[in-house]
């Protein structure tokens, strides 16, 4: 059976990456640095691949076709792509991050890029509330722009999460004077049913990542991010994907089997405040 391939849940490969991921796939295998510190060498020949999901706040490398990554990449039977926007861009949570309206202009192009509008997902991950001169702030009102946006697309799927405070990003919010606030169990429910009506009225799927306690609001699904059972519906073979549970994720994470060729060393310089993967930063 083909792989799926994940570009790259650890990393922004697309944005910061681009010669080193035109060059793994041109060469069809990349060397890997994985999280425990072994490495570790994947395959990305096209005839064992069935598609490579690629992740990112910022496609414009690819758009762009810089180090002729979308050439390259035309070689694959299927591109999948979960664009991150949240609203935050260019803000001090987000600051090497596209603006939200400058990342709108990048859908378009994305569609055209993977064939279809099933092929991309859009994350509005994550949601964060934060206090500032008294008053506590949230980028959820930028749902509101966003869906409109999306159903014009034709993009239907939508994939969020609240921020989760791991200790490296408490640690970090303290050094740049940040007051994040984590709203209760309750409070996120409430949250999220204001994205549901936004959502059924702009006929958009909305699916909450690794927090289950939120499909308990009607109209939330949990989410498989790498879904082999959806991947293989839009494969133009239609030819058979993984569909076991990736054990190597978190518990509530409904992702189905993949190979991440992203490492941790990798650094990524988008300097999003509530990021747990980049202790540079």
């Amino acid at each position: 059976m083909k792989k799926v391939i994940s570009a790259s849940r650890r990393t922004d490969l697309v944005a910061f990456f681009p010669d080193w991921l035109s060059s793994v796939f041109k060469e069809e295998k990349a060397q890997v640095y994985g999280p425990s510190g072994h490495t570790y060498t994947v395959d990305l020949n096209p005839q064992t691949v069935h598609t490579v999901v690629l992740w990112s706040k910022n496609f414009s490398n690819l758009i762009e076709n810089c180090y002729y990554l979308k050439d390259i990449l035309k070689k694959y039977d299927q591109v999948y792509m979960h664009f991150t926007v949240t609203g935050l861009g260019g803000t001090f949570i987000e600051q090497g991050v596209p603006s939200f309206s400058e990342a709108l202009l990048q859908l378009d192009h994305l569609i055209k890029i993977a064939g279809k509008p099933e092929r991309i997902s859009v994350r509005f991950d994550p949601v964060v509330y934060w206090e500032e001169e008294g008053k506590v702030k949230s980028n959820l009102i930028f749902f509101k722009k966003l869906a409109p946006e999306l159903s014009t697309h034709g993009i239907k799927d939508v994939r969020f999460s609240f921020a989760q405070w791991y200790r490296k990003a408490k640690r970090r919010a303290a050094k740049y004077g940040f007051s994040y606030v984590d709203p209760s169990q309750d409070e996120k429910k409430e949250a999220a049913r204001f994205l549901v009506q936004i959502a059924q009225r702009w006929d958009l799927n909305l699916y909450s990542c690794s927090q289950n306690f939120l499909t308990e609001v009607p109209g939330i699904c949990p989410s498989a991010c790498i879904d082999g059972f959806f991947l293989q519906s839009l494969h133009p073979a239609r030819e058979p994907a993984a569909k076991r549970k990736d054990k190597s994720q978190r518990k509530e994470c409904r992702c189905t089997e993949s190979l991440d060729i992203g490492s941790y060393t990798q650094f990524c310089p988008h300097s999003c405040l509530y990021c747990y993967a980049n202790p540079k930063i």
